[in-house]
């Protein structure tokens, strides 16, 4: 999305939103102007791409993840330290857009614009609805149903929530019309066109289908395979239709980070994208979120999910004798080569010169992210990237189509081979391209999905974890799969032989790091930066002084057992507006 659209529609329109529920918006542009001419309807819908996640947003999706170690982890994820009282109003009470959107179709009827034409519009209109309502239920269940602007004195502001079944019903039949009367479908990346629509139904009916399956307190599970259907027809379209494919144009080794490094969309495989601009000054601050000591969390992958990275012949590492007391080289050998396009290995180079990992203030695990960084060190220090950042790419439909059809149970060969064997050929695996999987990994079972039985289903969830990594869908789908508890998986690192001991992590003749207890101490290499693993440290080792890195084991995180953190709390501000929304379950509770 190019953010300069909304520049034109905003000097277009002159549109001005209030933040309450009950104010309509106020035009000071004639409606006649707006409704009358397809260039106007085309100019009022770029204010829709509000809703969607900018640049900044998208490369920080998954900073309360399972898998990243981070500085201060968030409050959400602390006993006590989030209730309905600390919860800010805005997350609830924020439908500006929403009201923008119902405005629309409440104007867009009728006119002297041919219906088809309306219809392309409504259609975007209600696919941004579809979108907005996604993100309300994914975050607090239950909500109310809205598709008309109300007047100050309506008294459904004053209503119970509507049940997530009536809502998601209304969020398919949006998403229905959207795939059918959306008439784009060629851009340079930067719009929503048919194959979006399609796209975002997927992984909206994914969503809905594994949640009611795998939430049996909702006594939604024999819906689900109506969702699941839904999701498997409509990325089935976007893989027979769209002309999208899996882009390989760099080769194994540089073809997967291409797609986020690249200044334009990597049009083969991204739908849609958000589109930096140097010369619109519309730059986003992947490189100094990824690389700065002071600015950001400082995430940093851990060692349960990096070992579940397979090795080249399609092999689980875990597999591998040994494979606990490798060093950081060593490990990094053999692998899925989207591992050393997501974090820092051996061979990584930053203004032509080796980069391992930073210890100097970034990494607390040995495990530095790059997937969104740019290697040049001048973008660094402020919003400088000029990179764009896809929202909607053709490997997630393919990951969407395979789980879905795998909860169905109708997942074929010839579906695995189309789907999981053209990402892991892509990473250079050579090995269960072709065939689906007939054998547990129990390294990965028991570390992540200990009840799920199906080989299929569990390297479906390897694959779709590794993939999109960090892209902000990790902890929408740990709650879909009802597996909360992963959020309190201890964060651990690199394996340290020995304390005191200069390491040279990607072997290229220079010490990196050393691990010290008690005194610090003197006279290291420039090169090598020390690292208090002892007393009054966050950092440790697993056996005191050996072993894995560990990180913040004093501070520990909470998921609570009675499963209130699947939802956000109603905000207290909210239920003073209006009693009548109730609570979610178990957030009245200490």
């Amino acid at each position: 999305m190019k953010k300069y659209y909304l520049y034109v529609v905003v000097l277009y329109t002159t549109f001005l939103f209030s933040c309450s529920l009950n104010e309509e918006p106020q035009a000071s542009a004639s409606k006649d102007v707006v409704f009358g001419s397809e260039n106007g309807l085309e100019l009022y819908s770029y204010s829709f791409y509000n809703i969607l996640p900018d640049a900044g947003a998208f490369h920080r999706g998954d900073a309360m993840s399972d898998y990243g170690a981070v500085f201060n982890f968030d409050d959400f994820l602390k006993e006590g330290g989030y209730t309905p009282e600390k919860s800010s109003g805005w997350e609830w009470e924020d439908w500006k857009e929403l009201r923008n959107i119902n405005y629309f179709l409440e104007n867009n009827q009728k006119g002297e614009v041919p219906e088809d034409v309306r219809n392309h519009y409504n259609g975007l209109a209600r696919l941004f609805r579809a979108y907005f309502y996604y993100q309300k239920v994914v975050r607090f269940g239950d909500v109310p149903w809205i598709d008309e602007p109300m007047s100050i004195d309506d008294e459904r502001l004053y209503a119970p929530r509507d049940s997530r079944t009536l809502v998601m019903e209304q969020v398919l039949e949006d998403l229905n019309f959207a795939c059918s009367n959306i008439q784009t479908t060629a851009t340079d990346g930067s719009v929503v066109t048919k194959w979006v629509a399609y796209a975002l139904k997927s992984r909206i009916c994914l969503f809905e289908g594994t949640f009611r399956k795998y939430h049996t307190e909702l006594g939604l599970p024999e819906t689900a395979n109506d969702w699941l259907k839904e999701a498997a027809s409509a990325a089935e379209t976007v893989m027979t239709e769209s002309g999208y494919s899996i882009y390989t144009g760099n080769g194994g080794d540089l073809s997967y980070r291409a797609l986020f490094t690249s200044d334009e969309p990597v049009n083969e495989e991204v739908l849609m994208a958000d589109i930096s601009s140097k010369n619109l000054a519309v730059l986003n601050d992947a490189n100094w979120y990824w690389t700065s000591g002071t600015y950001g969390p400082r995430l940093s992958l851990i060692r349960t999910f990096v070992n579940t990275f397979l090795t080249l012949d399609g092999t689980p590492f875990t597999d591998v004798p040994g494979y606990e007391t490798m060093s950081f080289y060593e490990e990094c050998q053999n692998r899925d080569k989207r591992l050393s396009q997501i974090i820092r290995t051996p061979g990584y180079k930053r203004d032509g010169k080796p980069a391992p990992p930073n210890f100097n203030g970034y990494t607390y695990t040995g495990y530095h992210p790059i997937k969104f960084s740019l290697d040049p060190t001048s973008y660094d220090d402020g919003k400088l990237n000029t990179n764009a950042m896809p929202l909607f790419r053709f490997a997630e439909v393919l990951l969407n189509y395979a789980e879905a059809k795998a909860e169905l149970g109708t997942l074929t060969d010839t579906d695995w081979a189309n789907t999981i064997g053209k990402l892991r050929a892509r990473a250079g695996i050579t090995g269960g391209l072709t065939t689906k999987p007939d054998k547990i990994d129990s390294y990965f079972q028991q570390s992540y999905f200990p009840s799920v039985t199906d080989p299929v289903i569990l390297e479906i969830r390897r694959e779709r974890s590794i993939e999109l990594a960090l892209e902000g869908f990790r902890f929408t789908d740990i709650k879909r799969w009802k597996r909360g508890e992963l959020m309190t998986m201890r964060w651990t690192g690199i394996y340290v032989p020995a304390l005191n001991t200069q390491i040279d992590l990607d072997k290229d003749g220079t010490t990196d790091v050393l691990f010290y207890q008690g005194e610090k101490p003197s006279g290291l290499p420039a090169s090598c930066t020390p690292v208090n693993v002892g007393a009054g440290s966050q950092q440790g080792l697993t056996n005191g002084t050996s072993g894995h890195l560990t990180w913040s084991d004093n501070d520990p995180r909470k998921w609570y057992e009675d499963g209130r953190q699947y939802y956000y709390p109603i905000p207290a501000s909210a239920l003073q507006k209006n009693d009548k929304l109730g609570q979610n379950p178990y957030w009245s509770k200490k």
